[in-house]
């Protein structure tokens, strides 16, 4: 196996040596052996075994016990995405045979019209494995899903539903975790060369910016419409501290989602709310010095709320990208910072836990007290993705 994180420490901290000296301190000593504890937990996802009900999805880290799911589940597409982007880093044909087991059982969620989700379980892993093996197959099952994700639409409202439970409470309720869904419609018109796809993630964009964005550039969780008229009902959330208080992931949702939507329609108002709120998750006041936020920005038990990995490691991804756009030099040391800060003993998974993820202290649900700083999956896969994505910006192969 190729030594992949120590070519990006290398890289990575070049520029951090350049920036951000006032507020981070990168543990950089013992980089062989972090790195080499990152190797040893990348060879771990090769012996959990292949079971299409046993999706991996977090595990509990008091108990060892690891959270497993069936397909509907929106996290079950992460791990066939890591083991391909394990491939790509590497080039070790392991990944690449353990990742064509695992991706077909995705397949069937392409056609689930009960989820929102079809873009994370699909894409996530038809996806990666499409950047690997140009197969139609693949192409057929991305189209799929952007098919049935269209039937969510509603064009009245101008946005793809989110959930279909809690019904008494929300009438057409619309999270900022929708705009991830999005690559799939942008890439499906690409693929088919029908327009309909990429229409309506524009629009899903458009009334996302219009309505989910506070003065601050700060978002909200989610945003209820009047299915009829298309008027927002109100402006809350699920998984926040409360209304007002600014979900992480929320946020690194925002910067990531409509950086990509950039990518695709290079329009400018996209662009403009992606560096907007990525400046307010950058400078905010209840940032850590590493860089890693806790779970919610205005969660009053600060300092003593639990970190989220996951919200980093998404926000790194997506600063890379918005980077290339940029060329402002502050994105790319930021996301090298948060890189640099979660290679380290204090993130990295002990490695005498066997398990099939890298990283231990993100946050899924706070208010359910569901999986609360503990190893999640989509937090490994953001940082496999932004590996890829901070190599290929400093020109490593």
């Amino acid at each position: 196996m190729k030594n992949v994180s120590f070519i990006y420490l290398i890289l990575g901290f070049a520029s951090l040596a350049t920036a951000c000296k006032s507020r981070v301190n990168p543990q950089t000593k013992n980089i062989s052996a972090t790195t080499e504890k990152l190797n040893t937990r990348y060879k771990m996802l090769l012996d959990y075994p292949v079971d299409s009900m046993s999706m991996p999805r977090s595990m509990n880290i008091k108990t060892l016990e690891i959270r497993k799911v069936p397909s509907r589940d929106w996290t079950s597409g992460f791990f066939a995405g890591n083991l391909w982007q394990l491939y790509r880093l590497t080039g070790d044909s392991k990944y690449k045979e353990q990742a064509q087991k695992w991706t077909p059982f995705s397949k069937k969620e392409s056609v689930n019209s009960n989820s929102h989700d079809v873009g994370f379980k699909v894409f996530c892993s038809f996806g990666e494995a499409l950047k690997v093996e140009n197969k139609k197959e693949y192409e057929a099952v991305i189209v799929k899903g952007a098919e049935t994700l269209c039937k969510r639409f509603n064009p009245k409202v101008g946005s793809i539903r989110s959930w279909d439970f809690n019904k008494e409470i929300w009438d057409f309720p619309v999270i900022i975790d929708n705009m991830m869904n999005l690559e799939l419609l942008f890439e499906a018109s690409k693929i088919s060369g029908n327009p309909k796809y990429r229409n309506v993630a524009i629009q899903h964009a458009n009334t996302t910016l219009k309505n989910q964005f506070r003065e601050d550039n700060s978002c909200y969780h989610v945003i209820d419409y009047n299915p009829t008229t298309g008027t927002v009902r109100k402006k809350t959330t699920l998984q926040g501290y409360n209304d007002d208080s600014v979900w992480a992931r929320g946020q690194a949702w925002a910067v990531y989602g409509f950086t990509m939507s950039y990518r695709y329609t290079k329009d400018p108002a996209y662009l403009n709310q992606a560096e907007g709120t990525a400046h307010y998750f950058m400078a905010n006041k209840n940032l850590p010095e590493d860089g890693i936020p806790y779970w919610d920005f205005k969660d009053p038990s600060i300092p003593n709320a639990p970190r989220d990995v996951s919200a980093a490691m998404v926000m790194a991804s997506g600063l890379y990208e918005l980077y290339t756009y940029t060329h402002n030099k502050n994105y790319l040391a930021f996301a090298d910072r948060l890189m640099a800060s979660v290679q380290t003993d204090q993130y990295i998974l002990d490695t005498q836990i066997k398990a099939p993820f890298l990283f231990d202290h993100s946050t899924g649900n706070w208010p359910k007290h569901d999986e609360i700083d503990e190893p999640i999956i989509y937090a490994d896969y953001y940082f496999l993705e932004a590996l890829i994505k901070g190599q290929r910006l400093k020109g490593s192969k």
